[in-house]
């Protein structure tokens, strides 16, 4: 287990709004709303190793930027799928949440030889993505 991602903190510009983006997506891939606090909320993913995610609310001077995925930083989060008809049904949850979906389910054979996946924005702009499938060659 060394090494592996404990959890991750997300900092947003509105928590309420992204608490429902983020409820219906971590729901979606097994996580449960673990704690609500004032400055964001924490969902917890079932069984072990533990690991979470967390959204904070931006503050300072800052707050109201837009998010750059081409700055240091983040530049995207993906998740594992268990399988294409998996994507494919988060894709349909993100249409009807009304998500911005960056790029719809498809194969992309320069990242792997199976490799399919949908991309799409948090309400801030943060490219997320769900994928199946191996990398490399």
């Amino acid at each position: 287990m060394r090494g592996l991602v404990h959890h991750i903190d997300l900092t947003v510009t509105d928590k309420s709004r992204s608490r429902v983006f983020y409820g219906a997506v971590l729901g979606f891939l097994g996580y449960r709303r673990s704690a609500d606090y004032d400055h964001g909320s924490d969902w917890d993913h079932a069984g072990e190793p533990f690991h979470s995610i967390g959204i904070i609310e931006a503050r300072g001077d800052g707050a109201n930027r837009t998010h750059d995925r081409y700055s240091p930083g983040l530049h995207h989060l993906a998740w594992t799928a268990d399988s294409r008809d998996d994507v494919d049904a988060l894709h349909d949850l993100l249409r009807s949440i009304g998500a911005e979906v960056l790029d719809p389910p498809a194969d992309y054979p320069r990242y792997g030889p199976t490799y399919y996946a949908v991309f799409f924005a948090d309400p801030d702009g943060l490219k997320l993505e769900f994928v199946f499938g191996a990398t490399g060659p």
